[in-house]
């Protein structure tokens, strides 16, 4: 059949909760009842990355790019561009209220070079012949029928790609380990179990091309010569794990996954196995032990899992990101790949830009990029104008980077020198009105929740921690506290058995370091001047702009706000200007927001 126009619609979690589903319905609905279904293709695909702009449709041939697009403008839809050829203005992207010719235009794509995200927003996820048209499977083809399995590990060595999961370890060094390792069983494990607040990099790259992993994990399989693997996702996201089955169902149909591969006499199959939510599960030995069956806990290394992994046995781990690289490495080359980014750090890296930022997504820039052009030129600078205060890289595990170094170009031994690390790709971006003692409080108690309790630096570090944070949000801090942070934080870098111990002091000792006023003040001026910290908020009434008209007292309910002590007046008005009783007021703030005098400040 051929069609004269193709609608994509963005199929990704953010959009599906945006009733984007509804949206692709309605467009199948509309397209039937109008009688041009012969004429259109519509189809799902996955994430378009600009998550702030969603749900997200595009028209193709015309390049129609449609933003925060509603179920009922699918009708206009059909009726403008397919039957009469003529876009829907009201929805296109527009920028200072022009419109944007060409997508490539849009800002936030501009900078971006889209290698794992290739697929995202162009393909059905649910189709495996439209990822074979692009390229899909001919990196396994190779790697079946023209290449050994030291040529295979030599091409990943040769592109310089690093783990994408936090650690940064070189891959192709990490599958020469496995190809090395003694055994008649290895395993291939890839680790979905993303678990960075405000991280959905891995998520996304499996909604919206989940055979770009299934194709590179049985390439591993090759180059290692093991013949099962197994996909660890956490049960929390659903539409990620339905895609996975249907890909694996497909490619088994093909003949690309189970026995004799292409005929090629490899036999390879996959299992999925659910995570529970736990964080301590992205740590690789973690992991393994959860597949096991056994409670997730870190193991010490050595020995590592590429010589003792599942059940004893050679594993190969990578994570979601690591593992889309792949087929792209063999298909165009490891020279091509080395190209991109740094010395130090070679190819794309994907970042789950958000936080107080105009133009929050997906991004994917070659590394070396610098935080100034993600945040200003891609993200499109901090929300409603406000002064930029920091950026967290790393979620729970790194460290705020302040803007004297929003020039420093991304890799990462660049991050590491800021006191950050790039971690699995999380980019939470802060303003004026974010308090550094209230963020570090946050992931603390993340970690705390988190820490699995097996080692103690790391069990009662993060509860000290927590603690003494807590105690400097509420005004009862002491200066010794500071010391003490560094102290305990260092103890648990130095001794904790995994990362997520090593890691945790983190956002508290590059907040302390960059922002040590900011302490200083919740504890020697009880103040916070972000006013994030509640026990520290203090809501008094202006005399002199005051006029007693009582409305605050009616929207008060701790009762904590009565006339001055005196009933007195003020010159030209006629009732008592009112007080707040700080030892009632529960900061709740209805009084500022109800006051039309703005005779009430907040401090």
């Amino acid at each position: 059949m051929a069609y004269t126009h193709f609608i994509l619609v963005c199929g990704g979690t953010g959009c599906e909760s945006s009733k984007a589903d509804e949206i692709y319905k309605n467009l199948i609905a509309e397209a039937k009842a109008s009688g041009v279904e012969d004429k259109v293709q519509i189809v799902k695909t996955g994430c378009f990355g600009f998550c702030e702009k969603g749900p997200i449709v595009k028209v193709l041939p015309e390049d129609s790019f449609y933003v925060e697009v509603k179920p009922e403008d699918a009708k206009e839809i059909i009726a403008e561009q397919i039957i009469k050829g003529r876009e829907v203005q009201r929805l296109l992207y527009s920028k200072e209220k022009k419109k944007i010719e060409d997508v490539h235009e849009i800002d936030f794509y501009q900078k971006q070079l889209r290698v794992v995200l290739r697929n995202c927003g162009i393909i059905n996820p649910e189709n495996i012949d439209e990822y074979i048209a692009r390229d899909g499977y001919v990196a396994l083809e190779k790697a079946l029928f023209e290449l050994t399995a030291e040529q295979i590990v030599d091409e990943i060595k040769k592109s310089g790609l690093r783990g994408r999961g936090g650690a940064g370890y070189p891959t192709g060094l990490k599958w020469e380990a496995g190809l090395k390792a003694q055994g008649d069983t290895k395993y291939v494990v890839c680790n979905a179990d993303e678990g960075d607040p405000g991280a959905y990099m891995d998520r996304s790259t499996i909604e919206g091309d989940p055979h770009s992993v299934i194709e590179a994990m049985i390439i591993c399989g090759r180059a290692i010569n093991a013949h099962k693997g197994f996909i660890y996702i956490r049960a929390e996201y659903p539409l990620a794990i339905d895609r996975l089955k249907i890909a694996m169902k497909q490619a088994r149909e093909y003949g690309l996954l189970g026995q004799n591969i292409l005929g090629s006499g490899f036999d390879f199959d996959i299992e999925i196995r659910l995570g529970a939510g736990a964080f301590v599960c992205g740590e690789e030995t973690a992991l393994l032990r959860s597949i096991e069956g056994l409670r997730g806990m870190p193991t010490p290394k050595p020995p590592f899992p590429a010589q003792s992994g599942l059940w004893g046995r050679p594993t190969i781990i990578n994570n979601v990101e690591t593992w889309a690289n792949i087929p792209v490495i063999l298909t165009k080359g490891a020279d091509w790949f080395n190209k991109i980014g740094t010395e130090d750090s070679k190819g794309t890296k994907v970042f789950a830009l958000t936080g107080k930022i105009n133009n929050s997504g997906l991004v994917e820039v070659p590394m070396g990029t610098t935080l100034r052009e993600i945040i200003y030129e891609i993200g499109g600078g901090i929300k409603n104008g406000k002064k930029f205060k920091g950026v967290q890289t790393g979620g729970p595990s790194g460290g705020i980077i302040t803007e004297e170094h929003l020039d420093t170009p991304i890799d990462f031994g660049a991050l590491v020198r800021l006191g950050s690390m790039m971690g699995s790709g999380g980019m939470i971006v802060m303003d004026e009105d974010d308090c550094v003692v209230d963020v570090s409080k946050f992931y603390m108690d993340f970690c705390v929740d988190e820490s699995c309790g097996k080692c103690s630096p790391c069990r009662i570090g993060t509860r000290q921690l927590y603690t003494i944070l807590d105690k400097i949000s509420k005004g009862n801090g002491e200066m010794e506290d500071l010391q003490k942070l560094k102290d305990i934080g260092q103890a648990m870098i130095n001794s904790s058995l995994c990362a997520l111990g090593q890691s945790a002091p983190n956002p508290t000792l590059s907040t302390i370091a960059k922002f040590e006023q900011e302490y200083i003040d919740h504890i020697v001026n009880k103040k916070c001047i972000s006013g994030k910290c509640k026990k520290l908020i203090r809501y008094e009434i202006i005399a002199d702009k005051c006029i007693g008209c009582g409305i605050c007292v009616k929207a008060c309910p701790a009762d904590a706000i009565s006339n001055n002590a005196t009933n007195a007046v003020n010159e030209g008005k006629k009732l008592p200007w009112k007080i707040i009783d700080q030892s009632k007021c529960i900061k709740c703030g209805a009084c500022e927001s109800t006051c039309k005098f703005n005779a009430i400040i907040k401090g």
